[in-house]
């Protein structure tokens, strides 16, 4: 399950609507009946932005999530076969909302499932959203849990501390920076902003994902900080009044490398796995208010891990671990077309580095 972004301009309002009731509401004290007014100015400044300060930008995230779908079950069907299959959902775009989705699996005859978002990597408030969502539909399609079709389900609320994922981010970093910045700069000189997905402090009561993001940028520091000092994470806030947030944000990070001695900046979404219009077009206008002010400053933006080969597949064998216990709990995962045994999979990580 992924957010999915609007590839139509007309869909905005609706977008920012869901994303209030969703999401928004868990953290900031907006009153219901001004969700639809508040969605409709939301859309306005995204129109203005993505269509006229960016050019009718568009955003790739759900031709990447498209990809990371296949991908992944290209590799799980290459050791479960077709007892296995992998529907995408958008928590906020039809026609893939999760109970659209749903719908369509149970159509299909599966009779277990796995709940798997994958956008944002650390925050469990966020995937959160995802179980609302399915169970929602699932008592909707249970007709309020009198008619139960499914006989097993698991979750993967986050992978923040999987060490596969964890060296994956760092070398990346670091192959980026050696191809492109060593030549030029001191590695001493050499800003590394890790970029996490911003967190409330207050989130009624829900967890936060705060501890999680923390835990993931430690990890990847840890394996940076040795050959490049300025390393620092940075959070990708959104702009809610009365909210506090995460701190330093991406902004003031950059400032703080900056005045340690950083001659060159890379930004790497650690705390993202799909590119995203966050990812994009937010980074880039704090590139270029902190450009404004630091011209003599070198800036690179790097993308999400997105469909890299090696995250589809440690991301498969993730899977592979909750679809093992799954299958082992009775029949299989789709009874009509449960034609191919299982073999035995080789999973690649851990759940702690």
């Amino acid at each position: 399950m992924g957010y999915g972004e609007v590839e139509s301009y007309e869909d905005f309002a609706n977008y920012n609507e869901q994303a209030l009731h969703l999401l928004t509401g868990k953290f900031a004290p907006i009153p219901t009946w001004l969700y639809p007014p508040f969605a409709r100015l939301l859309a306005w400044l995204d129109f203005r932005e993505w269509g006229h300060q960016h050019d009718n930008f568009i955003s790739p995230h759900n031709e990447i999530f498209e990809r990371q779908r296949a991908g992944i079950e290209q590799n799980l069907q290459a050791v479960w076969g077709d007892r296995v299959e992998v529907f995408k959902a958008f928590n906020f775009c039809a026609p893939y909302l999760p109970d659209q989705v749903i719908a369509n699996i149970k159509e299909q005859g599966f009779d277990k499932l796995l709940i798997y978002p994958l956008l944002v990597v650390d925050s469990i408030f966020t995937s959160g959203i995802a179980v609302e969502q399915v169970n929602k539909a699932l008592a909707h399609l249970t007709n309020g849990g009198r008619d139960r079709w499914l006989s097993g389900t698991r979750y993967i609320p986050s992978f923040f501390d999987r060490s596969d994922y964890i060296d994956l981010l760092a070398r990346l970093v670091e192959d980026k920076v050696e191809r492109d910045l060593v030549p030029h700069y001191l590695p001493s000189r050499i800003g590394i902003i890790l970029l996490n997905h911003g967190c409330p402090h207050k989130a009624k009561g829900y967890t936060s994902g705060i501890t999680e993001s923390e835990a993931l940028y430690e990890r990847v520091r840890e394996r940076l900080i040795n050959k490049y000092p300025l390393v620092s994470v940075g959070w990708l806030n959104h702009d809610t009044p009365l909210i506090e947030w995460t701190q330093p944000n991406a902004e003031l990070a950059a400032e703080n490398v900056i005045k340690l001695g950083a001659s060159a900046v890379v930004m790497m979404p650690i705390g993202f796995a799909t590119e995203n219009h966050e990812t994009i077009l937010d980074v880039d206008h704090i590139i270029g208010r902190v450009r404004q002010k630091h011209p003599a400053v070198a800036f690179e933006r790097m993308p999400c891990v997105n469909d890299h080969p090696e995250f589809l597949q440690m991301a498969a064998d993730w899977a592979s671990e909750q679809i093992e216990g799954l299958l082992s709990e009775g029949t299989a995962a789709s009874p009509q077309l449960a034609t191919t045994p299982a073999p035995h999979y080789h999973g690649h990580g851990q759940h702690h580095y």
